[in-house]
């Protein structure tokens, strides 16, 4: 089973950089890119390290020359030379900052198309906000070091080693006073590097925990307001934020301890070196001109190296952020697509088997939901799903769909076992209207057409002309193209589920699930809707959960459910016949139903 909380899962060491490794695969397709990167780069390190090379001649030879044609080209061959550098470096940065956007945007929606496809049983575990957080929070950690930090990381890294070698070839005897010292430079990275990515990632857990709380929230903001919540959970927010805050300080701390010991050791380093430097050239073994050379290539290095432990601390960071976002990528669905799925027939007729099927929720194993449950529908027939609550009604919803699969058992649709096909294909031979209606923040027009992508504007209007939704949405400001707000907050109840139904009729697919959603409703929007659900269930097999009994009269069949076994089924008629669970349960709505509903239902 799918688990987000981070105790649960393995992971790297936290020296180690393997998740940033695993971001490879996304550079591929840019290669080129990359290797014409790499080339400016070279260009433009080349050109750097060849300015101190012109700067000794100037010094050694361009201050003392008496011809003045002599200083000028030393001078412009030195201008030149920085022209060259800012042109190849300007395109190197344009490069890699370009790939890393690139890189980064490629793992972002790698990552959300692959959550998007996960069962049910994900979302069980996984709290929304921790996903969001891993979406937008960790991938701007990633984007910086493959962006900026790539950038700098890579010039740097050429800096450093260029200028060793030129350093090597200006003066062995310095240099290797230089590299007798880097392990004072080194050490200090090598132990607070693993302190710093330890700390990144509890940062970004809590700002996870933050994003979480806030997430579900403003989704409930209404019922919030409603008990008068704000405070406390304002309070819960703040707290969590202030934890947040501490672990960033305490990171900082940390990453400020390992920046400043970096500079300190680096510049320290090169003046006892520049010391010895000056003593040489005091006593005639080295020219002035030669420890400038020495001097910028020593002060390239000494920068190069600092800009290298920066970007260090950020790699780090990086690191713990890529490792979140391949935990998303690495995590299975539950529900799998068969190596060779089998495939429906072209034309579905929507005939339903359910064959002896047991189930439980993975969260709840000791329960279980639907017991050697079976049961046929024939193509065009209307069945509704009575019961209690718990009786296992929505389970059979939840199976149709292939969110789960039974512990053992079969599900047949036009004779295909659905668990040997593949779950696209299932679904694209359902459609659902919820009880709780799910609108997107876009138009009516764009709501509607979730339905099918594909489907033109007239497709849209004859489909909602066909669920009675044509009339209230032509009445909005742009009518089509009025913006239903988040949720559809601008719309009432029975507006949104028409919008549902319409959303389905444009579907049209073989068969049809309905939370029946006219229970929550008043009489004249339950009017309107169950006259768009009527037209919903022409020519179609339909899977009705009643809770309006108005439904359950219009059923070809009823079937009676009771902890997760079929107790009963029959007509309306013949079940009021019987002293059993269907009885008992029409008779206590028909103490609540009104007069006309009483009329419908006690029809022969």
């Amino acid at each position: 089973m799918a688990k987000s909380n981070s105790k649960n899962i393995d992971r790297p060491k936290a020296s180690s950089l393997k998740p940033l490794r695993m971001a490879l695969p996304f550079m591929r397709p840019y290669i080129a890119r990359l290797i014409l990167a790499f080339t400016f780069l070279t260009l433009a390190s080349v050109s750097m390290l060849a300015m101190p090379v012109a700067i000794r001649y100037v010094i050694d030879y361009g201050f003392s020359s008496d011809n003045l044609d002599s200083i000028n080209a030393y001078f412009i061959a030195l201008l030149c030379l920085a022209v060259v550098f800012a042109l190849f470096a300007s395109l190197r940065y344009y490069l890699v900052m370009w790939i890393g956007e690139r890189v980064v945007a490629d793992i972002r929606s790698t990552v959300y198309k692959h959550v998007i496809k996960m069962s049910p049983t994900f979302f069980e575990v996984t709290r929304t906000g921790e996903v969001l957080s891993r979406l937008t929070t960790d991938t701007t950690l990633v984007q910086t070091v493959f962006g900026a930090g790539m950038s700098i990381a890579l010039r740097s890294l050429f800096s450093v080693i260029g200028c060793l070698i030129m350093l090597f070839v200006t003066s062995a005897k310095l240099t290797l006073m230089i590299i007798l010292l880097v392990p004072v430079v080194v050490v200090p990275i090598m132990l607070y590097s693993r302190k710093v990515r330890k700390l990144s990632r509890a940062n970004q857990d809590r700002i996870a925990d933050s994003s979480s709380i806030a997430d579900e929230s403003l989704n409930a903001v209404h019922i919030i307001q409603a008990f008068t919540l704000e405070n406390f959970l304002g309070e819960r927010f703040s707290h969590s934020v202030e934890e947040t805050f501490k672990t960033a300080r305490q990171r900082l701390l940390v990453s400020s301890v390992l920046s400043g010991t970096i500079i300190l050791t680096a510049f320290g380093a090169m003046v006892v070196v520049l010391w010895i430097g000056a003593h040489a050239v005091v006593d005639g073994s080295m020219t002035p001109g030669t420890l400038g050379q020495f001097l910028l290539y020593a002060t390239f290095l000494a920068g190069s190296t600092t800009s290298l432990g920066e970007v260090w601390n950020d790699i780090q960071r990086a690191a713990g952020a890529m490792e979140r976002l391949m935990e998303l990528l690495h995590i299975q669905s539950d529900i799998t697509i068969p190596d060779t799925p089998v495939a429906f027939p072209v034309t579905g007729c929507g005939h339903i088997e359910i064959q002896d099927v047991c189930f439980n929720y993975p969260s709840r194993p000791g329960m279980k939901s639907l017991e050697h449950f079976s049961l046929e529908i024939k193509p065009g027939e209307t069945v509704a799903l009575v019961g209690p609550s718990g009786a296992g009604k929505s389970t059979v919803f939840q199976l149709l769909l292939r969110f789960y699969d039974p512990q053992s058992g079969k599900i047949l649709l036009d004779g295909v076992d659905i668990k040997t096909a593949d779950p696209e294909a299932v679904r694209r031979r359902i459609a659902i209207v919820p009880q709780n209606t799910v609108l997107f923040a876009t138009t009516a027009m764009e709501n509607i057409r979730y339905g099918n992508p594909a489907a033109t504007d007239e497709d849209v209007k004859q489909a909602a002309r066909a669920a009675i939704a044509d009339e209230f949405i032509e009445k909005q400001p742009e009518s089509y193209q009025s913006f239903l707000g988040e949720k559809g907050i601008r719309l009432s109840g029975g507006q949104q589920q028409r919008i549902a139904i319409a959303r389905a009729i444009l579907k049209n697919p073989p068969i049809m699930l309905l939370d029946e959603a006219t229970s929550a409703l008043d009489s004249e929007s339950e009017k309107l809707v169950q006259a768009a659900l009527d037209h919903l269930m022409q020519d179609h097999t339909t899977l009705v959960i009643a809770h309006r009994l108005s439904t359950v009269v219009k059923a070809d069949r009823i079937v009676v459910m009771e902890d997760g076994h079929i107790v009963d089924i029959g007509q309306h008629q013949d079940l009021m016949k019987k002293s059993g669970l269907y009885k008992r349960l029409a008779e206590i709505q028909f103490g609540h139903a009104g007069e006309e509903e009483k009329e419908l239902l006690y029809e022969s």
